[in-house]
């Protein structure tokens, strides 16, 4: 309840200028038609499914739905389904035994003894519904099955690893063609940072650390080059990259206490030349558990982070995005009391993002590219067993009718920091399981297909 005068004060002069403004739009004669007795139309966008299907690369998805309507891309009254199938081959080798710090597949294990691993998986498979009822409201959905990164017990195979879940689901109430104002409703994104990537399949590790995902309601301004957004998030500890505390021992997501701020500014030069560049805040991240850490455990105090990115784009051709993401306080459970251990303080947990993608031949039916991205999690001072995880990826990616991808990475990962009990507390007193020395090279041969 604390956010809903917030939400019905937003909500309220939307909706009757978006009556007025519905009516004006049919005076205008626009292409779309408002006959509530006109079929609705059922169909499929590859083009569209791509964009909001995509796993690594856009993930601000509401804004993509509503600039797609600004563009008159999507017609009133139409029903989109989509799909999209990641399959993947891929070889990884470490210098530490079963110490795998690749983070796009879960690192448990049971899947990851020894030194070496390699495998032909189904990564992801995805089903969407888009819904257009008229110029203010759209809804979007869809549905993952992912194995591979899912945190259900047991190997590959296992059933509880088995599962399909609502990923995202939305209602969007907003016209930008005309009135800058929005608002979503549901399970989404949460607008903080650049936690996208360049890398054609591979999520950086600012994603891995502060990209979330949650219930929430958002609402947001899109004009002249600004966006802003507010997002009031359902507290708890149940979602990827963000905690709030519910009252004393809960981790249920009970509360609406929880939000994230973003603005972010964009500069076009010209048609093919921009420059973006922002900052958010978040009121609870992930990192405020005490020793020893249990993810997703209730937690006793809020930790804020804040972050600042940036975006440039040249010629449609040339991106160099960055950004750079820490908490507002220490993280407690960064300090293990126990000796030897106990001579590394209690961190900041931040993360650190520079990348670049070159596009050979953007005009062309197959689009060529070429990227480089180097990626960091720090959760713990100098020399300290969590330092830091750091992953470079180097990818080659073929994008066909601007709908699917063949791709082929190479990466590198060096240290090993899991989140659950990164600094100790699971095994004997003053040992931890994460490794600083610990190092990984692989590659990643696969294809994402949407239609």
């Amino acid at each position: 309840m604390k956010y809903l005068n917030t939400l019905l004060i937003f909500l309220l002069p939307m909706l009757l200028f978006a009556q007025e403004s519905n009516s004006q739009t049919v005076k205008k004669n626009r292409s779309f038609k408002h006959d509530g007795n006109n079929p609705t139309s059922i169909g499929v966008n590859s083009a569209f499914t791509y964009k909001m299907m995509e796993q690594n690369q856009n993930l601000r998805k509401t804004t993509i739905l509503l600039e797609e309507r600004k563009l008159n891309k999507l017609s009133n009254r139409s029903l989109i389904f989509g799909t999209s199938l990641i399959s993947i081959f891929d070889y990884q080798k470490t210098n530490t035994k079963d110490k795998f710090g690749y983070l796009m597949r879960h690192p448990t294990a049971a899947n990851q003894l020894g030194f070496e691993v390699s495998e032909i998986v189904i990564h992801s498979f995805q089903m969407s519904t888009t819904m257009v009822v008229n110029d203010w409201i759209t809804a979007y959905a869809d549905l993952l099955y992912c194995p591979e990164q899912s945190f259900g017990a047991g190997t590959i195979t296992a059933l509880s690893r088995n599962q399909i879940q609502l990923r995202k689901g939305f209602v969007v109430i907003g016209d930008l063609r005309s009135f800058p104002l929005y608002a979503s409703l549901g399970k989404m994104d949460v607008n903080f940072g650049g936690t996208g990537s360049v890398s054609p399949f591979t999520n950086s590790t600012m994603w891995h650390a502060f990209g979330g995902l949650g219930y929430g309601g958002e609402f947001g301004f899109n004009k002249w080059g600004l966006k802003a957004s507010f997002t009031a998030i359902q507290g708890g500890s149940q979602f990827r990259a963000m905690q709030t505390v519910v009252g004393d021992s809960s981790a249920v997501p009970s509360v609406v206490n929880n939000f994230a701020a973003d603005i972010n500014y964009t500069l076009n030069f010209n048609s093919t030349s921009r420059l973006t560049v922002g900052g958010s805040y978040l009121h609870g991240s992930a990192y405020s558990h005490t020793f020893p850490v249990t993810h997703f455990a209730p937690t006793k105090s809020n930790n804020p982070a804040s972050t600042f990115y940036g975006r440039l784009e040249l010629f449609n051709r040339l991106t160099v995005k960055g950004g750079y993401a820490i908490t507002v306080n220490t993280w407690p459970g960064t300090f293990n009391p126990n000796p030897p251990l106990n001579v590394f303080p209690a961190a900041k947990a931040s993360s650190t993002d520079i990348g670049a993608k070159y596009d050979f031949n953007p005009d062309a039916q197959t689009i060529f590219s070429l990227s480089g991205e180097w990626s960091q999690f720090k959760a713990g001072p100098e020399g300290a067993p969590w330092e830091r995880q750091n992953q470079l990826v180097i990818g080659l990616n073929a994008l066909v009718n601007r709908s699917s991808r063949l791709f082929v990475e190479y990466f590198n990962t060096a240290g090993y920091v899991p989140l659950n009990f990164l600094s100790g507390g699971n095994l004997a007193p003053g040992q931890t399981w994460s490794v600083r020395g610990a190092s990984s090279n692989g590659i990643v041969i696969g294809a994402q297909i949407n239609l």
